[in-house]
């Protein structure tokens, strides 16, 4: 880099952050975000370019899977350093001709953002030089209804998502926000969750000497309770 050039520096949104504030042109008009989804969780998603495979599979998943992200008060959203016509172009392609895993004639309503000026991926930190510096990589931030980033995902250019995972996350972030508890590894609605650390020497013996009813402890520290599966859906799932 020569002396006198300046090199621009971008602070990625970490986990905890409000998300970065943006309008964009969309396949379904024009967005301000985040406010337009005030009061609803929202998957934000990044993928490298419209008329690849990888990301054709992935945005016919997604699209499969609109209906039951948004019963789990979700949104989708997605982006690509594309334009509008490219995007319509692509997902009409997808409709008409694209067959993949038994999905087909597969319509995406909800909508992609055209970011040709890179100015919503450079504030989300989506594109890595390690990667390509004219691509999003496959970012995935989850946000809450108050507009605060909960997740963080990055996938290289190669790596396809996982959504099963992606739906798992928003389960059980809206649970743990409900029930305040948090979910072991793997956790599936159902299945025992893990509740605050003792505060005190009292409370920690309380524990292991059985006086806290509902919880089973490995140990002081480790205590997991039941949390039967209609209980959580009945509360996170809207009607």
């Amino acid at each position: 880099m020569e002396p006198n050039q300046e090199q621009e520096v971008i602070s990625m949104p970490r986990i905890g952050d409000k998300a970065p504030e943006f309008k964009a042109v969309t396949t379904q008009g024009e967005m301000n975000f985040p406010a337009d989804y005030k009061g609803s969780w929202v998957i934000l998603f990044s993928h490298p370019a419209d008329f690849t495979p990888v990301c054709t599979s992935e945005f016919m998943t997604f699209a499969t899977l609109e209906k039951k992200f948004n019963e789990a008060g979700c949104q989708l959203v997605g982006l690509s350093i594309d334009g509008l016509y490219s995007h319509i172009a692509w997902l009409r392609t997808i409709k008409e001709k694209i067959e993949y895993k038994g999905m087909k004639d597969v319509e995406v309503t909800f909508p992609l953002i055209e970011d040709i000026t890179m100015n919503v991926a450079k504030k989300y930190g989506m594109v890595m030089p390690g990667e390509s510096s004219t691509k999003a990589v496959r970012a995935v931030f989850v946000i809450d209804p108050k507009g605060i980033i909960r997740t963080i995902i990055y996938y290289p250019l190669s790596l396809g998502r996982n959504f099963d995972e992606l739906y798992r996350v928003v389960l059980a972030l809206k649970t743990a926000d409900e029930f305040n508890i948090a979910t072991p590894a793997d956790w599936r609605p159902g299945d025992d969750v893990i509740i605050s650390p003792a505060g005190s020497c009292g409370s920690a013996k309380d524990r292991m000497d059985g006086k806290e009813e509902g919880l089973e402890c490995k140990d002081w520290f480790f205590c997991t309770k039941k949390l039967d599966k209609d209980t959580v859906m009945k509360k996170i799932l809207t009607k």
